[in-house]
């Protein structure tokens, strides 16, 4: 199975969400299913739907991630909150498969996780 995990900044556009999901799609293959936090779960909803995938909201505080923001580390507990929402929702024994990718606009990040045997 393969989750997409997906962050984004508040007012981030459906465009931009689209964006990465592509990039990561095109390195990593058709995602099964989206992740993100809970209180960014509705913003993403519209796309989950137009794609007809599942939606996964999930806690990423202390999870440990391939890449490092500062900044998202102060606010979420994790250094990337698309890399870690990606191996939550893909669960035990997942790896991140393609590193977050980040929108030409800054305002969205997308990451691709994968574990071998789960299907959705």
């Amino acid at each position: 199975m393969r989750v997409a995990g997906i962050g984004f900044r508040d007012g981030a556009g459906i465009d931009s969400l689209r964006w990465v999901l592509a990039a990561v799609e095109a390195k990593g293959g058709a995602a099964d299913a989206l992740a993100t936090l809970p209180e960014k779960a509705p913003a993403l909803r519209a796309l989950a739907e137009e794609r007809s995938l599942p939606l996964h909201s999930v806690s990423v505080a202390g999870v440990d991630t391939p890449t490092r923001s500062p900044r998202i580390e102060a606010m979420h507990g994790t250094g990337s909150v698309a890399e870690a929402a990606a191996l939550v929702a893909a669960g035990t024994g997942a790896r991140i498969t393609v590193a977050r990718i980040t929108a030409p606009d800054g305002m969205a990040t997308c990451a691709m996780a994968e574990v071998e045997g789960r299907n959705e």
